[in-house]
């Protein structure tokens, strides 16, 4: 938040004038009322009253009035001792490595005073922290300014070993305020401002050792939802997960002076990274990198190429799954495949299955920039790296020769990279497709066998079809049903597959986020499904000894869902 730039000489004559030399005198128990971000409060309040339980050397330590007067004497004297190591930490490491890194924060500040505050206020679950850039205005610039350096953090973690993760993170945006806004009067994006605090926890050394670091929470969420998109922040644990192994890579491979002058550039985002790299000699931009990052995120191999793997040894492991398409294991094929993504999202497609030549088409629309990498597994499962080339009309082909015999599958890596910078709120989706055909030749009985199934499929549509029909009155209404009676797995199109994504559009967007009634199983639908099942694995998936979504309709989750669609 910032004041309109034509007050800005009338408001340096009045801070000129009257701002304080340092802040008001300051004693143990005094309460003061402070503007706090009701995004983050656990009761969405904007103002608290504190107080203020601990001065050092760097800090003022204010604690929410009303819980601090809850706790126990002894509980008040664990904490303060707390606060004394904390403050220990901040002084001997925190502080001398970050500025001595990234700079120094606004020092002494709008308020004259050298030390920060630090408020302690009940958060919702998952806070970890935040900074308000409103604090470092006056308030005739910003009515909602505290005036002072200041940072907010959960009360409920005040005695918690992960607070000097949280305080290194929040001090980063203090040093990034200082070297954007004030240096040079502009707003880093806020994904890459949270990249870099997020960071800190390594450059300090908390994720040295693996097992329950910052790194790993972030591992742990980026593969619970890889696709997410890096420079869309909408505040949730995938956002970090993504900005954080995708920062991990970045300053592994070409070092933290990335970092460092993309920060101290009057450039923001990635624009701000470009320059960076142009800047220490590196012939890579900001797109290469981020496409090698995607290869690398699903092979991680050094032995094959540097640029394809994590250079961190807590990392040597670490693989995605991507998600898997089959086609059948012989005779002629096809599988078509539509998803939406949003800008610089990484999406991992495994095709697997088919005996015979395979042709893979990719299309969007004209006018986006795709980049669509590939990885071909051969026989013994060697694997080689190959770019698929895009016309104007983001189209282009794959041919593979002996699909089956010579090779095993398949890894597509598309990746929207159209939009550059303004990334400061919800992004657009865009679609691609992507067809895949398999030209093989079954022996002449399985080709019978084939042929007498297809008919039974055609007939039993049909007998869906027209008791569909019946049941709706003799209107064929798509995705009007009041029970699923037949199993549904990927690749089947019918109205049974309509009522089934009717249902599951009914169950809200952390279900089924797209919501497309289509009539058609694709892969949209099955990870509905399997985002469904997990939500009621107690009841579907456990009975069955299974732990994770599959995907497939069967008895339990038809049961599941005509429960829910007749109100039981």
């Amino acid at each position: 938040m910032k004041p309109p730039k034509k007050n800005i000489f009338i408001i340096a004559i009045f801070f000129i004038l009257f701002a304080p030399l340092g802040v008001n005198a300051v004693n143990f128990g005094d309460n003061v009322n402070f503007y706090i971000d009701s995004n983050y409060d656990a009761s969405a309040r904007s103002q608290i009253t504190a107080t203020l339980v601990k001065t050092t050397s760097n800090f003022y330590f204010y604690v929410e009035k009303s819980w601090w007067d809850s706790q126990m004497p002894a509980k008040q004297n664990e904490i303060l001792l707390g606060l004394d190591v904390l403050s220990l930490e901040f002084s001997n490491k925190i502080y001398p490595t970050l500025t001595s890194v990234f700079g120094s924060e606004w020092k002494p500040g709008v308020d004259g005073d050298a030390k920060i505050t630090i408020l302690f206020h009940l958060m919702k679950e998952g806070a970890g922290g935040y900074f308000r850039s409103a604090d470092e205005y006056l308030k005739l610039q910003l009515s909602d300014s505290n005036e002072r350096e200041m940072l907010y953090l959960p009360i409920g973690q005040i005695d918690s070993s992960e607070m000097k993760i949280f305080l290194a993170h929040e001090f980063m945006h203090l040093i990034t305020f200082n070297q954007k806004n004030k240096i040079f009067d502009v707003e880093e994006e806020v994904w890459l401002n949270e990249a870099r605090a997020d960071y800190s926890s390594n450059i300090l050394g908390y994720d040295i050792f693996y097992s329950g670091s910052n790194l790993e929470k972030r591992v742990k969420t980026f593969l619970e939802k890889p696709t997410d998109s890096l420079t869309e922040w909408q505040e949730n644990k995938y956002d970090y997960g993504v900005a954080n192994l995708f920062i991990y890579y970045l300053n592994d491979h070409y070092g933290i002076n990335i970092l460092i002058d993309s920060l101290k550039s009057k450039f923001v985002g990635i624009n701000s990274i470009n320059y960076a790299l142009q800047k220490n000699g590196i012939e890579e931009n900001f797109s290469q990198i981020f496409t090698n990052w995607t290869i690398a995120s699903v092979i991680n191999d050094c032995f094959l190429d540097m640029k394809y793997c994590y250079l961190n040894t807590n990392l040597k492991n670490f693989r995605l799954n991507p998600t898997l398409n089959f086609l059948p294991l012989s005779g002629n094929s096809s599988l078509s495949v539509t998803n939406v993504t949003k800008n610089w999202a990484g999406n991992w497609q495994k095709v697997i299955g088919g005996n015979g030549d395979l042709k893979l088409n990719f299309s969007s629309i004209a006018g986006l920039n795709f980049q669509a990498p590939y990885i071909v597994f051969d026989k013994n499962n060697s694997y080689s790296i190959k770019f698929l080339k895009l016309d104007k009309k983001e189209q282009g082909e794959i041919n593979l020769k002996n699909f089956g015999a010579d090779y095993n599958s398949l890894i597509i890596i598309p990746s929207l990279q159209t939009k550059l910078e303004g990334f400061d709120g919800l992004e657009l989706t865009y679609p691609y497709t992507f067809t895949v055909s398999i030209a093989g030749q079954a022996p002449i009985e399985d080709q019978v066998l084939i042929q007498k199934l297809l008919d039974q499929i055609a007939s039993l549509k049909k007998q869906i079809a027209d008791i569909i029909a019946q049941k709706n009155g003799g209107n064929n209404n798509i995705g009007v049903c009041s029970q699923l009676n037949n199993d549904l797995s990927f690749g089947m199109s019918n109205n049974n597959v309509s009522c089934l994504q009717s249902f599951l559009k009914s169950q809200g967007v952390d279900i089924y986020p797209e919501g497309l009634v289509t009539g058609n199983f694709g892969s949209l639908t099955r990870l509905a499904v399997i985002r469904f099942q997990e939500k009621y694995k107690s009841e579907i998936l456990a009975p069955l000894g299974l732990s994770a979504g599959t995907g497939f309709v069967g008895p339990a989750t038809r049961a599941k869902i005509n429960q829910l669609l007749n109100g039981r």
